[in-house]
C-alpha cells in the first residue's frame, strides 16, 4: 500500500509505455498516485490521466521555471480546475533559482498570487524549492500559506529549514535522493521528521533512486524510497508503506 505523491507520468519519456509503467507501479504494490500539472501544457494531460484511473489523482499549478509565461486568466483556470472531485492539491509551486528562465520577482509574484487562491479555495499546496530556501521560508509566513499547508516536495534543505516548514504545517516529502550513499543531509533529515509528518514519492522520471541512478526514473521505484525510508527509521517496509499512504491520504483528503 504505497502512495507516490508526487510524479510526472504524463512526461514525453513514458510516451511509449506509459501503461506498463502504471502496470509495473500497481505490481509494486503502488495504490495511490498523485500526477503533477505545473504548466500549460501538461495540466490537461495530467487531468486527463486523473480522470482515466481511479487510483491516480491530481495537483495543478504554475511551476517557477515557467512562471514568465502565465497569462491573464490562467490563475482563473486553475482555480475552476479545482472544483474537480480528483483535483486534491495547488503545485507544484514555488521557487527555483537553478534555472534561469523566470526572473525572481516574477516567481515571487506568481507563487504569491497561487498561495492566495489556495487559501481561498482552502486548498493544500505543493511547493517546489530549488535553491531558494531563505525565501521560500519568508513568503509562505507572509501570505499564511500555513493556513492550508501542504508538502514541501523532494525536501533537499537542512534540518533547520525543515523545522521552519514543520512549523508552518507543513509536511516533507522524500524521494529517490534518501537512496543515494552520498546524501548525508536529506537521510538526517528523515531520521528526525516525526512520523507523522512526512511522504514518499518519486518525482518520476527524474531523481532516480539507487540503484537505478542515471537511469529514468518510474512510479514503482517508490518502493525502493519506502526501503530506505525503513532502514532509516528502523522499521518495516510496510509499516513505512502504511504511516506514509495514511499521512498523505489525510493531508490531500482522499478517501
Amino acid at each position: 500500500m504505497l502512495f507516490d505523491t508526487h510524479t510526472h507520468l504524463d512526461a514525453p519519456q513514458f510516451d511509449e509505455d506509459r501503461e506498463d509503467i502504471i502496470q509495473r507501479a500497481i505490481e509494486a504494490g503502488v495504490t495511490r498516485m498523485i500526477n503533477i500539472g505545473f504548466n500549460r501544457e501538461t495540466i490537461p494531460t495530467t487531468m486527463k490521466l486523473a480522470e482515466t484511473y481511479d487510483f491516480i489523482h491530481a495537483a495543478v499549478g504554475w511551476h517557477p521555471v515557467d512562471a514568465i509565461t502565465m497569462q491573464e486568466g490562467d490563475l482563473e483556470w486553475i482555480a475552476s480546475l479545482c472544483k474537480h472531485e480528483k483535483v486534491v492539491a495547488i503545485g507544484e509551486i514555488g521557487l527555483d533559482y537553478h534555472w534561469d528562465t523566470s526572473p525572481k520577482e516574477v516567481q515571487h509574484r506568481v507563487l504569491r498570487q497561487q498561495i492566495a487562491l489556495a487559501r481561498e479555495l482552502n486548498m493544500p499546496i505543493v511547493i517546489h524549492n530549488r535553491d531558494a530556501h531563505e525565501d521560500i521560508v519568508r513568503i509562505l509566513r507572509e501570505e499564511k500559506a500555513g493556513e492550508v499547508g501542504g508538502v514541501m516536495h523532494s525536501f533537499s534543505g537542512s534540518w533547520e529549514t525543515a523545522k521552519m516548514c514543520l512549523d508552518l504545517g507543513f509536511h516533507l516529502s522524500f524521494g529517490g535522493p534518501v537512496t543515494f550513499k552520498n546524501a548525508k543531509q536529506p537521510k538526517e533529515v528523515l531520521a528526525k521528521v516525526p512520523m507523522d509528518r512526512f511522504f514518499l514519492e518519486t518525482d518520476s522520471p527524474y531523481l532516480t533512486p539507487h540503484p537505478y541512478r542515471g537511469k529514468r526514473n518510474e512510479t514503482a521505484h517508490v518502493r525502493l524510497v519506502a526501503e530506505a525510508a525503513a532502514e532509516i527509521k528502523g522499521i518495516s517496509v510496510e509499516e513505512i508503506a502504511a504511516i506514509t499512504t495514511k499521512n498523505a491520504m489525510e493531508r490531500f483528503g482522499i478517501r
